[in-house]
């Protein structure tokens, strides 16, 4: 059980770490000298480097901030497997998506402000369980493509989260599928939080319609 203890606190270090390792800002500062934070909608992600910068350097945000919360759950589930022996440890699974969100969000690196989420829950949610990911992908394009907003489809994917979760563990068989949906509802629930700016601006017929680009 300390094995498992000292496992859990690290890989959530870690994932925090990872997480607050943000490529919106890093490549926005590489490209233009300038922080993306002070641009656009004022969001450190890629939906604000692609209407800033263009499409190469929001291409690479897209690489990063996906990997890093693919690679805070793998790490995480390595320490767990190998050096706890518990490779079916899935609450620490969740928890190292949970920290990667947050440092991803709130970067000890930039000050505690960063993006909105959906790319580093992506990478998380491929390792969590491919076949919701995809659910979550469908459901992402499906409404960005219907409404021409980004934000709305972040917030149908977030939404599509956990009832995938859900699903996909019953139909599976696993053992805790109420547990981990449960999980994926916080997770879910933050990145909505991380969007009240949006879903106010849509309220308002205010938010910027995907493919406008705006520059520094």
């Amino acid at each position: 059980m300390f094995v498992t203890i000292i496992c859990l606190i690290v890989s959530m270090i870690i994932a925090y770490l990872l997480g607050s390792v943000n490529f919106a800002v890093i490549i926005t500062k590489a490209f233009a000298h300038k922080d993306i934070r002070d641009f656009g909608s004022g969001n450190a992600g890629m939906t604000n480097v692609l209407r800033t910068l263009g499409k190469g350097p929001a291409a690479l945000t897209l690489l990063g901030d996906f990997s890093k919360g693919l690679f805070a759950v793998l790490i995480g589930r390595a320490l767990f497997t190998f050096v706890a022996q518990m490779p079916d440890f899935f609450i620490g699974d969740y928890l190292c998506a949970f920290c990667g969100l947050l440092g991803h969000c709130f970067p000890v690196f930039f000050g505690f402000k960063g993006g909105k989420g959906i790319l580093v829950s992506a990478g998380a949610l491929i390792a969590l369980s491919p076949v919701s990911f995809l659910c979550c992908l469908a459901a992402f394009l499906i409404f960005m493509a219907a409404t021409k907003y980004v934000s709305v489809g972040s917030i149908a994917s977030a939404v599509t989260f956990p009832v995938a979760i859900l699903i996909s563990r019953l139909i599976g068989g696993f053992a805790h599928p109420f547990a981990e949906a449960a999980m994926a509802l916080l997770i879910g629930g933050i990145v909505i939080f991380m969007h009240r700016a949006n879903i106010g601006r849509l309220i308002r017929g205010e938010e910027n319609g995907f493919g406008k680009k705006k520059r520094p």
